[in-house]
């Protein structure tokens, strides 16, 4: 990303009497800002709060056979406490691998509600740029943008042309 920027200002140095016009957009504040984020957001945590529900109850299942496990341990034969041991696990096992599923799945979710979010938010950041005459709309990133002057943030910018745009 680092280098990217510097190819940017040093290509942009060759035009020396060109006017520079730099902008960032910071794309996750743009993206929850939006009437499209903010649903997409609430459908996803509707969904991840049912499966959660699900997820919590199997769990508790497996805490209360583990308790079970614990105290019939001493008196069960060894032969009988391997068996259940080995059925816990796997029973530990399979839950794991669950919840991993949904892990997945959510985030599959979330991508498919924010994907074409970003494709209208990347028109509409192309249209500005090109209205505006920006020479470099950057996206403010957690380790992209370290500092810039807040006028340089064209966010609510893009957010406002995005609501606007049908």
């Amino acid at each position: 990303m680092k280098q990217l920027i510097i190819l940017a200002v040093i290509a942009l140095a060759g035009t020396a009497f060109a006017e520079v016009k730099l902008g960032y957009v910071d794309m996750q504040k743009a993206i929850q800002a939006t009437k499209a984020g903010q649903k997409a957001k609430k459908d996803l945590e509707t969904e991840f709060n049912k499966r959660k529900k699900t997820l919590q109850s199997k769990e508790d299942d497996l805490k209360k056979k583990g308790e079970e496990l614990e105290k019939q341990a001493m008196v069960l034969s060894d032969e009988v406490r391997g068996k259940k041991q080995k059925e816990f696990q796997q029973a530990m096992m399979e839950f794991q691998q669950l919840v991993q599923k949904n892990q997945q799945e959510i985030q599959q979710q979330e991508r498919k509600l924010t994907e074409p979010i970003l494709k209208k938010l990347q028109e509409v950041i192309d249209e500005t740029a090109k209205k505006d005459n920006y020479s470099v709309i950057l996206e403010k990133r957690e380790n992209g943008v370290l500092f810039s002057k807040a006028e340089l943030d064209i966010t609510d910018q893009i957010v406002k042309a995005f609501e606007a745009k049908k």
